[in-house]
C-alpha cells in the first residue's frame, strides 16, 4: 500500500491513488510495524488513516501500539497518527501459539506443510 502511494508520488497520481485506497468499506494493515517506516511513507499512512478517521480499519501486529513510536522518523507524525489509531480503536490481545510452526519445514530440505483447510 505504501509502495502504491510512493509511485503515485513519482507518476503524480497520489492523489487519485489515496482516493482509492480511501474507498473501500474496510482496509486491513496486516503485519503493522514490523518495519521503521521512511518519512514518505510515514507521512503517506498518515494521510490514509486521517482521510479514513470514523471509518474501519483493522490492523494486526506482532509488536505493542508502545513499540510503534520508535518507528517514525518524525515524532509529532507518530504521536499526531498513533493517537488516531490508539485512541479511537479497540484493542484485540491474542496470547498464544502461532499456527505457523505446524507449517515450517523440520529440516532445510523439507518442504512446508500445506496450510490447514479452515
Amino acid at each position: 500500500m505504501l509502495a502504491e502511494l510512493a509511485g503515485g508520488h513519482a507518476d503524480r497520481t497520489w492523489e487519485k491513488r489515496i482516493r482509492e485506497l480511501v474507498r473501500p468499506d474496510v482496509v486491513i494493515l496486516d503485519d503493522f510495524a514490523m518495519r521503521q517506516l521512511s518519512a514518505a511513507h510515514a507521512d503517506d499512512l498518515y494521510e490514509l488513516v486521517s482521510e479514513r478517521q470514523g471509518r474501519s480499519l483493522i490492523i494486526t501486529s506482532n509488536r505493542a501500539p508502545s513499540d510503534w513510536y520508535p518507528l517514525f522518523p518524525n515524532p509529532v507524525v507518530a504521536e499526531s497518527l498513533l493517537d488516531r489509531l490508539i485512541n479511537t480503536g479497540h484493542q484485540v490481545i491474542m496470547n498464544g501459539p502461532s499456527y505457523r510452526p505446524d507449517r515450517r519445514p523440520k529440516n532445510p530440505t523439507d518442504k512446508p506443510a500445506k496450510p490447514p483447510v479452515r
